[in-house]
């Protein structure tokens, strides 16, 4: 590939050019050097097949910033995927700790409405669901930092109410 879509050299001089850079990004984002090289191996694979998706709203750098952000990204979130599903299934439950997990997620669930909408949105999504805070936050449309305080007050409020009913997990 010799020309790049207008306003975008071409992935090879790209790759060229800024590889360290791109290394960089990945590797901070998933923490492991092998794996970032895997992210920007894909990351330019996926340029040298598709370059028509960079619009020239923003420069091409930012516009590369912002692709190998993404992919670590969702690299990190697939690779969850795949730990969680390499576990080895676990021994079933006894009847006995499955009525104890019933029991405290009822009363957990019962706490949870003492705490106002957004704790009880920011608890769900980061207990129940294992959102992280930034995914929250955009899920809610909402800065980072309020995320984390409502969450904070959220935990408080719902402990406050277990004890209060005795009910401490």
């Amino acid at each position: 590939m010799t020309a790049g879509v207008a306003g975008l050299p071409a992935v090879t001089q790209i790759y060229r050019m800024h590889r360290t850079r791109a290394l960089a990004i990945a590797r901070r984002i998933v923490g492991d050097s092998d794996d970032a090289e895997d992210v920007v191996q894909d990351v330019f694979a996926r340029l040298a097949h598709q370059p028509e998706n960079f619009q020239g709203r923003a420069a091409w750098t930012t516009w590369l910033h912002r692709i190998m952000v993404n992919s670590s990204i969702n690299w990190l979130r697939a690779r969850k995927r795949r730990e969680r599903l390499s576990h080895e299934p676990q021994e079933p439950a006894s009847p006995e700790a499955q009525a104890v997990g019933q029991e405290m997620q009822r009363h957990f669930g019962e706490a949870l409405k003492e705490t106002n909408e957004l704790q009880r949105q920011v608890l769900w999504l980061r207990e129940v669901r294992g959102f992280s805070y930034p995914e929250i936050a955009q899920v809610l449309h909402i800065p980072e930092g309020t995320v984390k305080s409502a969450l904070h007050r959220g935990r408080v409020r719902t402990l406050e109410v277990l004890e209060e009913r005795d009910q401490r997990p």
